[in-house]
């Protein structure tokens, strides 16, 4: 009987039955398992210390990363059944992968080059066992299709980006788990548009685990951070929706956002990518060091020179970042060049006003 009801199962019917069983799964497994992960970081002494650069004081447990983890893993695993089972598989083994690279930098330290060579393996294991790839840019700057190589280099480019710009930016409280929630809502409903059930359910399964996590990273007496471990699993994640979404877009001449996904997916991942572009010029040009290298320059760092609070601070960029996402959407029926121009001016506009606050303050 249970094999009949799985043969006839259609996902499509039951939307809001997995996104709600995909999510609370995940939200359960988190949120029981950071106490046993708080109480084995304090007895074991896995803490991340405050020094210069830190926007906290004192010691708190890094190991966030093993409760997204595992509450992304067993949700999938679950609902995974009546799903399309190759792309999450390829997923689960790739976060797999950046979790432990994740987890020993955590722990111990792990070189860039590894951390480098590992993102690019698992980003290579989607675009080559699944095909999914980034195949033009809709018509920026007139570019349609590009050869097969080069998409596939311009994949990873894109791969290794976003999930470097997650891991840069989790320097905030709830700054990169808001952001990363915001992503996946965000991309859940775009997926729901396109009846791809699969990326809806994992985008809910993040979304519930997220949700777990930002209760105790905002928490003061059993704070957490998610560590490298987590914001790598993030940003990949992440970055499989955005590669996803615009390859579903492009591949058919009738989808809903076929001239505007490369703007619409900009405008989700708009502050992340901003301030990793950002921080990478002032290192590179200005300061001659390396990117990698450590500093105070992220825009979440301007924002608490300011005077915001780690919650202000959160709470401000999300929503401008809310705001471009609205604005990208309203313009989607424009010439794609024009949405390219309004959603750049805009938003560095928007993300600019800090140097107004802070100069009347100055006054």
């Amino acid at each position: 009987m249970i094999k009949e009801l799985l043969e006839n199962f259609n996902p499509i019917d039951y939307v809001g039955w997995l996104v709600l069983i995909a999510s609370g799964i995940s939200f359960v497994v988190a949120f029981a398992s950071y106490p046993a992960i708080i109480l084995v970081a304090l007895k074991k002494n896995l803490m991340d210390r405050s020094g210069d650069r830190s926007s906290h004081k004192g010691t708190v447990p890094n190991l966030g990363g093993i409760g997204l983890y595992l509450s992304i893993v067993v949700s999938i695993t679950i609902t995974g059944a009546t799903l399309e089972t190759k792309s999450l598989f390829l997923i689960l083994g790739s976060i797999t992968l950046l979790f432990f690279l994740g987890l020993k930098d955590d722990i111990l330290i792990l070189s860039p080059r590894k951390k480098f060579m590992g993102q690019l393996l698992a980003a290579l294991l989607l675009i080559i066992f699944t095909d999914t790839r980034i195949y033009g840019f809709s018509g920026v700057l007139g570019i349609t299709i590009m050869p097969y190589w080069i998409s596939v280099a311009f994949t990873l480019f894109v791969y290794l980006l976003v999930i470097n710009a997650f891991n840069l930016i989790d320097g905030v409280d709830g700054l990169a788990g808001s952001l990363a929630l915001m992503a996946c809502c965000a991309f859940g409903v775009l997926f729901y548009l396109y009846n791809d059930i699969s990326m809806v359910v994992l985008a809910a399964s993040v979304i519930g685990a997220l949700i777990s996590f930002l209760y105790f990273n905002f928490s003061k007496r059993r704070k957490m951070f998610m560590g490298d471990s987590g914001s790598m699993i993030l940003g990949f994640i992440i970055s499989v929706f955005a590669v996803r979404f615009i390859d579903a877009s492009e591949s058919s001449s009738s989808s809903l956002f076929r001239w505007s996904s490369p703007v619409l997916t900009l405008s989700i991942l708009f502050f992340p990518l901003l301030d990793t572009l950002r921080i990478f010029f002032i290192r590179i040009v200005i300061h001659k060091k390396s990117p990698f290298s450590a500093d105070n320059n992220h825009l979440h760092h301007r924002f608490l020179s300011c005077g915001f609070s780690h919650v202000q601070t959160t709470i401000t960029i999300v929503f401008i970042n809310i705001i471009l996402i609205i604005i990208a959407y309203l313009s989607k029926d424009l010439d794609i060049n024009w949405q390219l121009i309004i959603l750049l001016v805009s938003g560095t506009f928007l993300y600019s006003l800090y140097f107004v606050f802070d100069w009347v303050k100055g006054k």
